[in-house]
């Protein structure tokens, strides 16, 4: 009669815990929705609201078919995004590649859709998109924590390499809205899919971002000199290039035994371009840095 109180006491627990167990919804349900439901028009198109939204939306469940309000998968996430604010995009990532305003890595802004070819049968597939943040972030479903979370370009080799296509919808207009505060998306980097090292210590990590998402070209050789290295660049350099949204390229060979590093801005097309940026990065980053063309 004693053993009574404690076998209700399992059985109560069980039961709350298989109820909540349901409330869940399945990442991958056996009989998918695929009707698709356009989100209901709220806002207007800006960066303001897609950050508003950003916001509400982190840590939302990721479903396989679903474009919310609720359960998201990838490219639903981003349909429902700019549903919301009255555009338009196709429902699946490969279409939504297709359509919008292409622009190249060096040019993402804040609401750019960003597009990855993840599955190891085909490199050029896309299958998969998030929404670019800035300095290297982005939000997407993720297949793997299975909700809605932050990854960075910059500090994650995986997304890096297989970033494939980059694609602007907002209208003109809405590009010189006040860019969204830092604080709107970074409070949830404990959730991210990959260690997150300190801003000063990227060098270490990014080597080459251009060099893996975008096909290279004869004519995009002309960088800017930073300066040359035994080891590692120093860090204070390469803060002050990320500080000042400017791309790098870390050239690594061996010389006497030693591992040398050449710390470069860039790459531009034309020497006009590199030219051009030049006195900027003489006063804010390295007061003798030049030009250099590598082939």
């Amino acid at each position: 009669m004693k053993k009574q109180p404690y076998i209700l006491l399992s059985i109560i627990i069980l039961l709350f815990v298989t109820s909540c167990s349901q409330n869940k919804p399945s990442h991958h349900p056996g009989s998918p929705r695929y009707e698709i439901i356009k989100p209901k028009i709220k806002y207007t198109p800006s960066k303001k609201n897609l950050a508003k939204m950003v916001k509400k939306l982190q840590g939302s469940p990721y479903v396989w078919a679903e474009e919310g309000p609720n359960n998201f998968d990838c490219s639903g996430f981003t349909y429902y995004l700019y549903g919301s604010m009255g555009i338009q995009i196709p429902r699946v990532a490969r279409n939504q590649a297709k359509v919008g305003k292409r622009i190249s890595p060096s040019e993402l802004q804040y609401g750019d859709l960003i597009f990855f070819a993840t599955n190891k049968k085909s490199a050029r597939r896309i299958t998969h998109v998030g929404m670019y943040l800035g300095d290297g972030w982005f939000t997407h479903a993720s297949t793997i924590k299975h909700e809605i979370v932050y990854s960075n370009l910059f500090t994650s080799p995986y997304y890096k390499k297989r970033l494939r296509v980059c694609r602007r919808y907002l209208p003109d207009s809405s590009v010189f809205d006040k860019q969204p505060s830092v604080k709107t998306w970074k409070v949830a980097q404990k959730d991210l899919p990959v260690e997150q090292p300190a801003q000063k210590n990227r060098a270490v990590v990014i080597k080459a971002p251009l060099k893996d998402i975008e096909k290279s070209s004869t004519d995009r050789n002309y960088y800017i000199q930073v300066g040359s290295f035994i080891g590692n660049p120093k860090h204070a350099l390469v803060y002050r290039i990320t500080r000042h949204k400017l791309h790098y390229k870390v050239i690594r060979f061996s010389k006497d035994g030693e591992q040398i590093s050449k710390l470069l801005v860039g790459p531009y097309y034309t020497r006009a371009e590199a030219l051009a940026v030049l006195p900027t990065v003489k006063e804010k980053i390295k007061r003798d840095a030049f030009i250099a063309e590598i082939r």
